[in-house]
């Protein structure tokens, strides 16, 4: 299956997370996307992770929210070499 032009593939999931973390500036700004206890409740990445990765539906929409916030970073850019 071809995966070059999926942006998830290769993409560890603690590394998105901490993409995201860092986009909104803090898990405050990210549980205000993403409504789940383990952004609002002494969030850290790790027990973020633990949760993420034995809840499905919670990745799901962390995935989502990761594709999301590259689609608004590729808007922001500069068109670049031309």
């Amino acid at each position: 299956m071809e995966q070059s032009n999926n942006p998830l593939h290769g993409k560890r999931l603690d590394a998105i997370l901490e993409e995201l973390v860092e986009y909104y500036e803090g898990f405050e700004r990210l549980s205000e996307q993403i409504n789940i206890n383990c952004f609002i409740d002494n969030p850290s990445i790790n027990s973020s992770l633990k949760f993420l990765r034995k809840t499905p539906w919670a990745r799901t929409k962390v995935e989502s929210l990761y594709l999301y916030v590259l689609r608004q970073k590729n808007k922001k850019k500069p068109a670049e070499n031309s």
